[in-house]
């Protein structure tokens, strides 16, 4: 996996996965139990990245900080494929929805729901357990306990994956015989 040192920042991985084509660069922390997918950008060149445990980064998401402010992605978070965050943060349990974007300052609330393809812009909140979608994102409504329920499965699913991909992901070298 490329993980890069950058003007003297050191990224700090606990005990977590980040995929062999996942980037990480300088001033990023990243806690216990973290799944950070293919093509994953964790870029701590300008600003500060923290991943909180148990989170998951999914596939081919940006996640980068303004100079010298930083982007907090707390515990048990899931940003989904396609997604940015920027200088945001998002709070333990949130979820954003794939292709969505977190923009600078924007705080996204304790299992608040970001939907697929929405912009947060810049400042705004969402408050706890709310749901925004859209372009720009408008809180439209509530998330319920059956909601909580299930997401916690997903996310317990992709805490598996961490030993899961250390113990049984194999480079295939000779990848022609299935084309």
């Amino acid at each position: 996996m490329p993980v890069y040192s950058f003007e003297g920042q050191v990224p700090e991985i606990g005990r977590s996965y980040i995929f062999p084509n996942a980037t990480v660069i300088g001033n990023v922390r990243i806690g216990d139990g973290v799944w950070i997918g293919p093509g994953a950008v964790l870029r701590g060149d300008y600003g500060r990245i923290e991943v909180g445990s148990f989170s998951a980064i999914e596939d081919n998401c940006v996640v980068h900080a303004r100079p010298g402010e930083k982007t907090v992605i707390e515990e048990h978070a899931t940003i989904g494929h396609l997604s940015v965050i920027h200088t945001g943060h998002v709070r333990s349990w949130a979820v954003v929805g794939m292709g969505a974007t977190v923009s600078d300052f924007a705080t996204v609330g304790i299992w608040a729901v970001v939907g697929e393809g929405a912009v947060v812009r810049n400042r705004f909140e969402i408050p706890d357990e709310s749901i925004a979608v859209g372009v720009p994102a408008k809180v439209v409504g509530k998330i319920d306990e059956a909601y909580k329920t299930l997401w916690t499965n997903y996310k317990n699913n992709y805490n598996t994956f961490v030993d899961r991909y250390r113990k049984n992901i194999i480079e295939m070298k000779d990848s022609s015989k299935y084309l």
